[in-house]
């Protein structure tokens, strides 16, 4: 029987935000896992004595980016991590967008600003500023080209705090077609969903928003496959993906554009999808019996 860790995050008081998760590790011991959750900055866990350590849902891995980093090397040297320390290390850094880019990816255009950079924006049409490493749309806000200030704000605060900014074009056909977000597991497509806008005008960078408005299910068309397929080939060490969510909007074009992979703890939806859970416990099964086995 193998043993299966699905890594998540500790809440505290408040009420875990992984819905998927309970439903999850009972359809794992149902298939005959050892499956728990644990949370992945718990001192007293024995990873290395897990078949397998699934990221699932490290949710504030993001506010300790540091101390995250060495949790996943600690761990994939003890054990199976999935997905493997090398593809969390080079997703968690969205510089990866220019990486794509260049090898030829169709992406959301993206520039850098580092700490120390001049505040260089644009000043003839609307921008999103967010950081290189970050989730929920922490830190994140859309800007017109006369809120010059405003947006230099943001980045002081950002460059204080270590953060290096990425600078893309407000995608205008996200109000009109949304963000869609195809999931793979195992190696195939498990299913889509597509959401409405994060960013409306004139939220605060700092405020709480609602990371997955309106989301529905969704059937991605041939070109958004084409995409996201040569997304994923290009990564690093793809071949080693148990899982990726590929989030896709529509450039100017009306042609889909990458807007940026999750292969670190991306939300699975299995709430909205609820076929997928078999095919879900089926690959986690399957990467734990190519060690056990």
């Amino acid at each position: 029987m193998p043993r299966i860790a699905l890594a998540t995050y500790d809440p505290g008081t408040e009420p875990g935000k992984d819905s998927d998760l309970p439903e999850l590790v009972r359809a794992l011991r149902a298939a005959g896992a050892g499956a728990e959750a644990r949370y992945w900055d718990d001192p007293d866990v024995d990873w290395g004595g897990y078949d397998l350590v699934v990221i699932r849902s490290t949710w504030d891995y993001s506010w300790r980016a540091e101390e995250f980093a060495a949790w996943v090397e600690r761990v994939g040297a003890l054990t199976r991590l999935a997905n493997p320390a090398a593809v969390v290390r080079w997703s968690t850094d969205k510089r990866y967008l220019g990486e794509l880019a260049a090898a030829g990816v169709p992406t959301v255009p993206t520039r850098y600003i580092a700490p120390g950079e001049p505040a260089d924006l644009p000043v003839d049409h609307e921008y999103v500023i967010k950081p290189t490493s970050g989730a929920g749309a922490r830190f994140a806000a859309r800007y017109p080209p006369h809120e010059h200030e405003k947006a230099v704000a943001q980045l002081a605060r950002m460059h204080t705090e270590g953060f290096t900014a990425m600078v893309q074009p407000y995608v205008t056909g996200i109000d009109v077609s949304g963000e869609r977000a195809l999931q793979f597991f195992g190696g195939r497509l498990l299913h889509a969903s597509r959401k409405g806008a994060v960013l409306a005008p004139g939220t605060p960078y700092d405020a709480d928003k609602v990371a997955h408005p309106n989301l529905e299910r969704w059937q991605p068309t041939a070109a958004e496959l084409a995409v996201a397929e040569k997304a994923l080939g290009a990564v690093p060490g793809a071949d080693g993906l148990l899982y990726a969510r590929v989030d896709l909007v529509d450039g100017e074009d009306g042609e889909p554009r990458l807007m940026e992979l999750e292969l670190v703890e991306p939300n699975l939806f299995l709430w909205l999808h609820p076929g997928s859970l078999e095919r879900v416990v089926e690959a986690i099964l399957a990467a734990a019996e190519d060690i056990t086995g």
